[in-house]
Protein backbone atom coordinates (compact mmCIF):
# COMPACT_ATOMS: atom_id res chain seq x y z
CA UNK A 1 0.00 0.00 0.00
CA UNK A 2 3.15 2.57 0.46
CA UNK A 3 3.73 1.67 -2.85
CA UNK A 4 0.99 2.94 -4.34
CA UNK A 5 0.84 6.41 -2.00
CA UNK A 6 4.45 7.24 -3.03
CA UNK A 7 3.15 6.36 -6.66
CA UNK A 8 0.01 8.56 -6.17
CA UNK A 9 2.17 11.20 -4.09
CA UNK A 10 4.37 11.55 -7.39
CA UNK A 11 1.23 11.91 -9.98
CA UNK A 12 0.02 14.85 -7.38
CA UNK A 13 2.85 16.45 -7.58
CA UNK A 14 2.78 16.48 -11.70
CA UNK A 15 -0.51 17.15 -11.31
CA UNK A 16 -0.08 20.40 -9.46
CA UNK A 17 3.28 21.36 -11.68
CA UNK A 18 0.53 21.02 -14.99
CA UNK A 19 -2.05 22.81 -12.73
CA UNK A 20 -0.18 25.77 -12.00
CA UNK A 21 1.16 26.42 -15.50
CA UNK A 22 -2.60 26.19 -16.72
CA UNK A 23 -3.53 28.73 -14.61
CA UNK A 24 -0.88 30.98 -15.60
CA UNK A 25 -0.90 30.46 -19.20
CA UNK A 26 -4.54 31.46 -19.50
CA UNK A 27 -5.44 34.78 -20.71
CA UNK A 28 -7.18 37.16 -18.27
CA UNK A 29 -9.93 39.20 -19.18
CA UNK A 30 -8.37 42.72 -18.92
CA UNK A 31 -6.02 40.87 -21.87
CA UNK A 32 -2.94 41.90 -19.31
CA UNK A 33 -1.01 39.59 -16.98
CA UNK A 34 0.92 36.27 -16.76
CA UNK A 35 -0.71 35.30 -20.07
CA UNK A 36 0.59 37.29 -22.18
CA UNK A 37 4.19 37.01 -21.24
CA UNK A 38 4.26 33.48 -22.13
CA UNK A 39 2.44 34.89 -25.64
CA UNK A 40 -1.21 34.62 -25.70
CA UNK A 41 -0.74 34.25 -29.77
CA UNK A 42 0.68 31.13 -28.97
CA UNK A 43 -1.85 29.49 -27.07
CA UNK A 44 -4.07 30.82 -30.26
CA UNK A 45 -1.48 28.99 -32.25
CA UNK A 46 -1.35 25.60 -30.48
CA UNK A 47 -5.15 25.55 -29.38
CA UNK A 48 -6.97 27.27 -32.01
CA UNK A 49 -9.26 30.84 -31.96
CA UNK A 50 -11.15 29.35 -28.90
CA UNK A 51 -8.03 28.55 -26.65
CA UNK A 52 -9.82 30.10 -24.20
CA UNK A 53 -12.27 27.54 -23.68
CA UNK A 54 -9.82 24.35 -24.27
CA UNK A 55 -7.85 25.85 -21.43
CA UNK A 56 -10.26 26.18 -19.14
CA UNK A 57 -11.80 22.72 -19.33
CA UNK A 58 -8.42 21.32 -18.87
CA UNK A 59 -7.94 23.51 -15.83
CA UNK A 60 -11.23 22.19 -14.60
CA UNK A 61 -10.76 18.64 -15.10
CA UNK A 62 -7.02 19.24 -13.88
CA UNK A 63 -8.36 20.44 -10.70
CA UNK A 64 -11.10 17.73 -10.25
CA UNK A 65 -8.50 15.15 -10.69
CA UNK A 66 -6.32 16.40 -7.86
CA UNK A 67 -9.12 17.29 -5.65
CA UNK A 68 -9.85 13.36 -6.26
CA UNK A 69 -6.25 12.12 -5.91
CA UNK A 70 -5.76 14.46 -2.45
CA UNK A 71 -8.79 12.94 -0.85
CA UNK A 72 -7.66 9.06 -2.19
CA UNK A 73 -4.20 9.90 -0.50
CA UNK A 74 -5.85 11.20 2.64
CA UNK A 75 -7.92 8.05 3.05
CA UNK A 76 -5.07 5.66 2.14
CA UNK A 77 -2.79 7.55 4.72
CA UNK A 78 -5.31 7.27 7.42
CA UNK A 79 -5.97 3.37 6.84
CA UNK A 80 -1.87 3.04 6.47
CA UNK A 81 -2.01 4.71 9.82
CA UNK A 82 -4.44 2.38 11.28
CA UNK A 83 -2.78 -0.44 10.15
CA UNK A 84 0.40 0.13 11.44
CA UNK A 85 -1.28 1.20 14.80
CA UNK A 86 -3.22 -1.80 15.82
CA UNK A 87 -0.14 -3.82 15.45
CA UNK A 88 1.33 -1.71 18.01
CA UNK A 89 -1.69 -1.93 20.06
CA UNK A 90 -1.68 -5.51 20.01
CA UNK A 91 2.19 -5.81 21.14
CA UNK A 92 1.37 -3.33 23.87
CA UNK A 93 -1.78 -5.25 25.40
CA UNK A 94 0.26 -8.00 25.06
CA UNK A 95 2.98 -6.74 27.52
CA UNK A 96 0.64 -5.35 29.67
CA UNK A 97 -1.78 -8.69 30.29
CA UNK A 98 1.67 -10.40 30.48
CA UNK A 99 2.94 -8.15 33.29
CA UNK A 100 0.03 -7.86 35.03
CA UNK A 101 -0.28 -10.04 38.16
CA UNK A 102 -2.96 -12.86 38.65
CA UNK A 103 -6.51 -11.48 40.61
CA UNK A 104 -7.88 -14.04 42.68
CA UNK A 105 -11.69 -14.56 41.36
CA UNK A 106 -14.47 -12.87 44.03
CA UNK A 107 -15.33 -17.17 44.45
CA UNK A 108 -12.19 -18.06 46.17
CA UNK A 109 -11.90 -15.12 48.42
CA UNK A 110 -15.28 -15.90 51.04
CA UNK A 111 -13.63 -18.62 52.35
CA UNK A 112 -10.83 -16.32 53.64
CA UNK A 113 -11.44 -14.62 56.70
CA UNK A 114 -11.41 -10.70 56.04
CA UNK A 115 -8.24 -8.83 57.66
CA UNK A 116 -9.09 -6.67 60.36
CA UNK A 117 -7.55 -3.14 60.48
CA UNK A 118 -7.33 -1.00 63.33
CA UNK A 119 -7.21 2.62 62.39
CA UNK A 120 -3.75 4.10 63.99
CA UNK A 121 -2.65 7.47 64.95
CA UNK A 122 -0.98 9.17 61.80
CA UNK A 123 2.36 10.16 62.14
CA UNK A 124 3.85 12.65 64.53
CA UNK A 125 5.30 15.19 61.95
CA UNK A 126 8.06 17.46 63.47
CA UNK A 127 8.92 20.82 62.87
CA UNK A 128 12.30 21.94 61.27
CA UNK A 129 14.74 23.19 63.62
CA UNK A 130 15.40 27.32 63.49
CA UNK A 131 18.27 28.11 61.98
CA UNK A 132 20.28 31.24 62.43
CA UNK A 133 21.91 33.49 59.62
CA UNK A 134 25.47 33.57 59.52
CA UNK A 135 27.14 36.86 60.81
CA UNK A 136 28.11 39.19 57.53
CA UNK A 137 31.86 39.53 56.95
CA UNK A 138 33.03 43.01 57.10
Amino acid sequence: MSLAISLLTFVLVLLCLLLGLLILIQLPKKEAGLGQAFGGATTEALFGAGSGNALTKMTKYSAGIFLALCVLLAWMNSHLAKTRNSGVEKAIRAKVSAAAPAVIPPAATSAVAPLQVTPSAPPAVTPPAPTTPAPAKP
